[in-house]
Order: structure tokens, then sequence, then C-alpha cells
């Protein structure tokens, strides 16, 4: 009796890239023995029988009935000197019985020599299902990385698809997202169908089945095809003949819908294809969620900016507004730096607000910082932020404002009060769009736009040497100058009208109606607050005012003691030459309060217009009538 030497086949198993090439080296091995002229392995693959291997003979001389004989009784059967030997093989998930025929005259230990090759066989089988896990695991690696890039569900949902068929050699894959309010099940990417969109009853065909029971399911070519939902067939021209789907689970383990794929390019779908689908619908499950939470988070973050972009309004109708609005239009969309000028309260951070909101960069960050308000020091942590232990008190490293700002828009008020030294270290991290922290050495690019502000007269500030003269040319690319309130005429009334609306909305009370007197008052008043003055005065009126007219008297507790009056009349003067000095500043103020319109002015003042001109006549000063 012959011995076969497996540790030669164990050797050549470490070369086979494959089962098939397994089975062609076991068969030569064998013709290599002295006695032995035909070897082969045939598998039964009912109606036929499929050689797998052979060697030393023409496939069409094995006798199969033989080995029919061998597998109906599990024993080796002999017909002259063909021998079949059945093997262990099909015991192995999706293998087909398998019989080794040799022909020839040599004896072995037919029992021993069928264990040897179906071990041997076994241990390709999991060598190949190592190498293949392990490619998958490496595959599911890349895709998922690619998925964690995705913010957007349309396109997740066709990479998931993409990357399904590529892993397991079909033809297509749809993912079903399961709308449980109307027990429908959405499948996307869905070929042939309207918007590449699939809908079908939760209950419909196999991916019902799964996501009512939460259990995977197979369709193989030789099923019943009852079971596949046929309409959707019908409906896309496309004929499915093998499925196989498993439930999309969430992390808590509810069924968010379930992944399918469709006809395996290669026969059935395995074992292996439905441990692969499965671990890839558990990643897709929490890319899915992921994502959607992303969409979910970008929605509400766009409505608060619509909200706020919707708050921010340049209320005016005077030419002077209606010039800013325009000028705004058009240069929120560049990147230009602007420089806002404007008396204090006049409005410059909502000019700053609305370039924002105007510009691209609308949905990133508007952070605002009051230069005047801090030290050189404290300005240089703020602005570009600082390490931890770079000075006492810094317990943890933190971002300055032009990081957090990155993206969106970097407001400076008050920049006109900046230090010397601020200045110097503003203009290089605005020159060089990058900053190093305090205490730091890593340089951090930034992306800003800047729109500085300030209430003083910035060129004086440069004659003076208290203001850099390349800082100032850095920031005043575009300059937006805010009028006065006092120099605003019936705007006076619009502002207070809206803040009023707006001040009472709050309260949930209907807002009271400014009469003519109060209108006349708040119009001849000079507003040294400007805006925020007005704006103040309404608060207090919506809050204290009773009735639902505001009467010129309701205004009076309100305002500023010095508000009726001008600069002030010089005291140690005769009455009669201070009451002269005084009325001539009152009278010429109001005329410039309205544009030298002197209609205007005399009803302000409560005189006729001949009487305003004769007036100032008496007064000395220059009237000539229209």
């Amino acid at each position: 009796m012959m011995a076969f030497d497996f540790s030669i086949l164990l050797a050549d198993l470490l070369g086979c890239a494959d089962e098939t090439a397994l089975h062609q080296v076991i068969v030569r091995r064998f013709v290599e023995l002295p006695g032995v002229k035909i070897a082969a392995l045939v598998a039964s693959q009912p109606p036929e029988w499929v050689v797998t291997a052979s060697a030393g003979h023409p496939a069409g001389q094995l006798q199969t009935e033989l080995a029919a004989e061998a597998l109906d009784s599990g024993n080796v059967c002999t017909a002259g000197e063909w021998r079949a030997v059945p093997l262990d093989l099909f015991k192995e998930p999706n293998s087909s019985p398998t019989v080794l025929m040799i022909s020839g005259t040599a004896e072995f230990d037919w029992t021993s020599l069928a264990s040897g090759i179906s071990a041997a066989c076994s241990l390709m089988r999991s060598r190949r299902r190592e190498s293949r896990h392990a490619r998958r695991l490496q595959a599911l690696l890349e895709i998922t990385h690619q998925w964690a890039q995705t913010d957007n569900t349309e396109t997740l949902l066709n990479r998931m698809a993409e990357a399904a068929t590529e892993l397991f050699d079909c033809d297509r894959a749809t993912i079903f997202l399961w709308d449980r309010p109307h027990r429908t099940l959405v499948g996307r990417p869905a070929l042939g169908m309207e918007n590449n969109e699939l809908r079908v009853p939760d209950t419909a065909g196999v991916v019902g089945r799964v996501v009512q029971s939460g259990q995977p399911e197979r369709v193989d070519r030789t099923d019943d095809r009852a079971v596949i939902h046929s309409q959707v067939d019908k409906e896309s021209g496309y004929t499915t003949e093998t499925i196989l789907c498993v439930p999309l689970l969430s992390p808590d383990k509810e069924t968010l819908g379930a992944f399918e794929v469709l006809n395996k390019r290669a026969g059935n779908f395995t074992a292996d294809d439905l441990t692969g689908l499965t671990e890839l619908a558990a990643y897709a499950a929490v890319s899915l969620d992921n994502t959607q939470q992303w969409e979910q988070l970008l929605v509400r973050h766009q409505l608060l900016v619509d909200e706020a972009a919707d708050k921010v309004q340049m209320i005016g109708e005077c030419p002077a507004i209606e010039a800013l609005r325009s000028t705004v239009a058009k240069v929120a969309a560049a990147d230009l730096a602007v420089l806002v000028l404007g008396e204090n309260g006049t409005g410059k951070e909502v000019v700053a607000q609305s370039l924002h909101y105007r510009s691209p960069r609308r949905s990133e960050p508007l952070i605002a910082v009051n230069c005047a308000a801090l030290t050189e020091t404290l300005l240089e942590s703020e602005l570009f932020g600082h390490e931890k232990g770079a000075f006492t008190g810094a317990t943890e490293s933190r971002a300055g404002k032009f990081e957090v700002a990155s993206g969106g828009t970097l407001f400076l008020d008050e920049i006109g009060d900046m230090s010397l030294g601020g200045q110097a270290k503003l203009l290089r991290a605005l020159e060089q769009k990058e900053v190093v922290r305090v205490g730091g050495h890593e340089t951090i690019s930034t992306d800003v736009r800047v729109v500085a502000a300030t209430n003083q007269n910035l060129a004086e500030l440069v004659r003076e040497k208290k203001f850099r003269e390349d800082l100032y040319f850095r920031l005043n690319v575009v300059t937006l100058e805010l009028p006065p309130l006092r120099e605003r005429g019936d705007d006076i009334i619009l502002l207070a009208d809206f803040f009023l609306r707006q001040l009472c909305q709050k309260q949930g009370r209907k807002p009271p109606r400014l009469t003519a007197a109060a209108k006349k008052r708040l119009v001849a008043h000079r507003w040294p607050g400007n805006v925020r003055e007005l704006r103040n005065l309404m608060e207090r009126v919506a809050y204290l005012a009773a009735g639902d007219k505001v009467e010129a008297e309701d205004l009076a507790f309100t305002l500023s003691p010095g508000a009726a009056s001008g600069p002030g009349v010089e005291t140690g003067l005769p009455l009669a030459e201070a009451t002269h000095d005084f009325q001539s500043d009152y009278i010429r103020r109001t005329i410039e309060q309205v544009r030298g319109n002197v209609t205007e002015a005399a009803k302000l003042l409560g005189v006729h217009r001949s009487n305003l001109y004769r007036k100032m006549r008496a007064l000395g000063m220059e009237a000539e009538e229209d």
C-alpha cells in the first residue's frame, strides 16, 4: 500500500492562490506517483458532474456513474482500475459534494487519503476566508473614511451603493430608509426609477420582510421567484435574479431601514457576503445618522443666520442713508477692508453686520472686538490667542478672535483708541494673514475680512503720529461715513416708530402713536447720543407711557438736560446779550438740521416763515428770502 506525502501537499498549499489551484496541485501530485495513470476531482452539481481538476487523461473518460455510487454509499467504490473516493469537502458551506477519482494499480489507505485531502482543502478555505476578511476590513476602513468626509445624505447614499457593488461584485445596491409614519420604505439610489428614488410599502418583498423581522434574507438563482417584489422590476425594466438584504440598525439597535444588493455577477451571494454586508450596514447606519444630524444642524444654523440677517436693518430714507445702503450692497460681496466712520451711537456696528450678512461669509462667524476696552497686553491675547502658561492666569490655551472669526468677519470697533504697539501687531496679522498665539511658536493661518470703526478723525490722528499711516491705508480701502441723527430729518420719526413697535411687541402690547407735538419735539432734539439715545428713549416710553398716544410731555422727562440747547451760552454776559446769542445759535442750528430749508425750520420753531425771516434780520443774521 502506497503512502501519500501530505507534507509536500501542505507546502504546495502555501503557494496556491485559491482552491482551484490547490485542486490542480492534488491531481498532479497523484499522477506523478507510480501506478497512477489518471487523477481527477469531480463535483456533483445536479444534473451534471463538473470536473474541478484533472491530470493524465481527457475529462470525457471519467466514469461519473462510479462517482455517484461512491457518494451514495459514502465508501470507496471500485470498477476495474478505477477508484472513486468520496471526500468530506461537501461538508463545507456552499461546497458541492466532491469525489476523487483515480485510475491505476496503486493502492492507498483511502480513508486517510480522503481525510487528508479534505483537511488540506479546508485549510485553504480557512486561509482564503481570513484573507477575504482582512481585505474586507481594509476596504471598510477606506470606505468609512470616505463616508466621514461626506456631509450630504444624497451623496452619502450614492457612495454607499458604489462601495457595496464593488465590494460584493454585484450589479446594484440600494439603501432603504424606513418612513414609519407613512409605512413606506424609501430606497436610494434606484436606477431606472423617477428621481432615482424607489418607494414601496414597508411590507413589500424581501426588503419589507427584513425591516419587519430585523433578520437578513438571501435569494439565490434557484429560489422561488414569488419571494421577489416583481412590481419594481416591471417599473424599472430590470430583472432581479439574486438578492442579499440585511437590516440597517442604529447603534441602539433600532431598525432604520435595510441595505440591499442585487445580482451577484458570479453565481449566488455567499455566507461571507452576508457577513460583509452586515458589517457594512453597521457602519452605514452610523454614517447616515451622523450625516443626517449634521444636515439638521446646518439647517438650524442657516435659519439662525437668516433670522440674524433679517434683524439687521438700516432704517431711514434720507439721501445719506440711501447712498450708504447702495454702497454696502456694492462692497459686501468683495473681501475689501472697510472703515466705518461716525459719531457714537450712529449705528456703525449695524453697518458691519449688514456687510457681513450680505457677503458670501454670512454663514461664518461675525466677531466684534472693542479695541478701546482692552490694554495692549490684553488686546494681543484677545486678538491672537494664548498658550497655557503664557502669562499669569493663562490656565489653558485659548484661540484668539482672528482664529475664531476665520472664514468670517472681524469687526474692530473704536480702532482709533488702539495703542501704537497694538497697531503694529494688527498690521502684521492683516498683511501676512497669519497669527502666533501669545507664548506660542506655531504660525496659524487665518482668513478674515476686517471691518474697522471709529468715531475719531483717523487722518488727523495720523498727522499727530497717534495712528500708524500704513495701518490707516490698510484699513481705509473703502470708507463708509454715517451721518449723525440730527442731520437725518424725518428719519428720526421712522426710527422712533420702528423702535416703539419692536419694543412694544416684546411686551405684548399695542404700540402707542406719536402725536404731532411729540414728533416735533423729537425732531427738534439735538441727539448727542444719536440712534442709541433714540432707542433708549423709545424703550423708556414703551415701558412707562400710558394710553395709546405719546405726547410731547411724555418725552420731556426722558430728554437729557442739555437736549434743547446747543454748546451753551457763555456765562457772565448781560441777559439781553445772552438772549441774543442763544436765539441766533438756536435758529442757525435748526436751519442746519433741515439742510437750509427755512420753511421746514419755521415749522419746527412754531412761527410763520415771514416772521422767521424778520427775526433773523433783527438778530443780524443773513436772511435772503427765496
